[in-house]
């Protein structure tokens, strides 16, 4: 008997999966391989060919077609860790019937997620909606898309009346720390294209996100005795305070949406002697954002002017780009239609973010995003309703079908 999506997905988050930004190895945190291992042999016992988990931690299968004719070869991809911003370990996934009003998630500590603060909520009165206990995240971002992935496969087979062409699947680690391409073997997935499965609230469909890049600012001051301090102390802490504000105090997180881009200070350290400032540049334009990292070469040359060469060593990094520029407009139509035929109401935006499709977009790979279903990720407020798990699910196959009668 097929498992349940919202089965699936809360076994899934028993599994302790956090990345970390400060190991070097791949993957990450040893425990994200045991999740990895638990899929490796759901993907086999469901009737998956060429089931692997490579080196890397990384999670591969097939679905063979069932049909005589070429169509093109199509792949759904998620990830398998949680983000780091709040523990994932001990998570205590629980549904609730929604009726309205504040659900209490943790009453000792008076843990409320209330549509006061989270008017989506309304949108869900009288569904099943799966909530934490308030200590951790839920997991829903990225371990839904894995249920609803592998929920839609076990369907299709379980129903080999319904035709389709050859499927692939992936299932990455270390997403949330920016990682999850750097080992995706895009020749042997063999894919014509995919969809990652790592959205939002239902309906969400994207295909365009920012490009990224991110300044590291080293600024070498010069310590000095405070009382014989006059035309000599140089104060590094100062100076990235001065370099901070140099950026436009308009063209930060808190005051863009949409396409605008922004600035954001991310770290900022230091004492007299020695200071780092760390800054995130993302632009959904490319003009505009090669223009912001002029700003932030410009900002460094200024200063080093007036406080001395070398006062400002930056290192300016690209991280990824827009993938608007890899995907053909067809696959998201694809994805668009599939929706509309499931009843789902497609919500075409930018990402104000990346994916691992976005740079799977520039390794060959062109791979837009659709939605899991969830709402508050990264926080102990998330939540995902069951019936929005239930249409991702119808949502795959639909694309399924659709490409097989190409």
């Amino acid at each position: 008997m097929m498992k349940k999506v919202h089965e699936r997905f809360i076994e899934y988050t028993k599994f302790y999966t956090t990345s970390n930004e400060e190991s070097k190895a791949c993957p990450s945190t040893p425990e994200q391989l045991i999740l990895a291992k638990y899929l490796k042999a759901e993907l086999a016992n469901i009737g998956m060919k060429d089931v692997e988990l490579d080196e890397n931690g990384y999670v591969y299968a097939t679905l063979p077609s069932n049909i005589d004719k070429e169509v093109p070869t199509i792949g759904f991809i998620a990830h398998m860790d949680t983000a780091p911003a709040l523990t994932g370990k001990d998570v205590k996934a629980k549904i609730v019937k929604y009726d309205g009003g504040d659900i209490v998630l943790n009453k000792e500590k008076n843990i409320v997620l209330s549509p006061k603060e989270f008017p989506t909520l309304n949108n869900y009165i009288g569904q099943e909606i799966i909530v934490t206990d308030g200590n951790t995240l839920l997991g829903a971002d990225d371990k839904a898309g894995i249920a609803e992935i592998i929920t839609a496969i076990e369907y299709l087979i379980e129903h080999p009346e319904i035709k389709h062409g050859t499927i692939k699947v992936g299932f990455t680690p270390d997403e949330e720390i920016g990682r999850g391409a750097d080992k995706f073997n895009v020749e042997k997935f063999n894919a014509n294209f995919a969809y990652t499965v790592d959205g939002g609230e239902i309906g969400e469909l994207e295909a365009e996100n920012f490009n990224a890049a991110t300044a590291t600012y080293t600024i070498h001051g010069k310590s000095i005795h405070p009382g014989t301090a006059k035309d000599k102390m140089i104060n590094a802490a100062l100076i990235a305070a001065e370099l901070a504000m140099m950026f436009p105090e308009a063209q930060t997180p808190q005051h863009t949406e949409k396409y605008e881009g922004f600035f954001h200070v991310v770290h900022i350290s230091g004492d007299c002697d020695s200071a780092k400032l760390v800054m995130i540049v993302r632009d959904h334009d490319k003009t505009l954002f090669e223009n912001k990292k002029w700003l932030c070469e410009k900002n460094a040359e200024l200063l080093n002017r007036k406080y001395g060469e070398g006062t400002i060593e930056l290192e300016l990094k690209d991280s990824y780009y827009n993938m608007k520029e890899k995907i053909d407009p067809e696959i998201i139509e694809i994805a668009k239609k599939a929706m509309e035929k499931v009843g789902v109401k497609p919500i075409i935006k930018p990402i104000r973010g990346g994916t691992d499709g976005a740079r799977l977009s520039y390794m060959g790979l062109p791979c837009p995003n659709i939605f899991t279903g969830g709402h508050n990720f990264h926080g102990r407020y998330e939540y995902i309703p069951i019936p929005s798990m239930g249409k991702a699910v119808e949502t795959i196959i639909e694309i399924i079908k659709l490409v097989s009668e190409k």
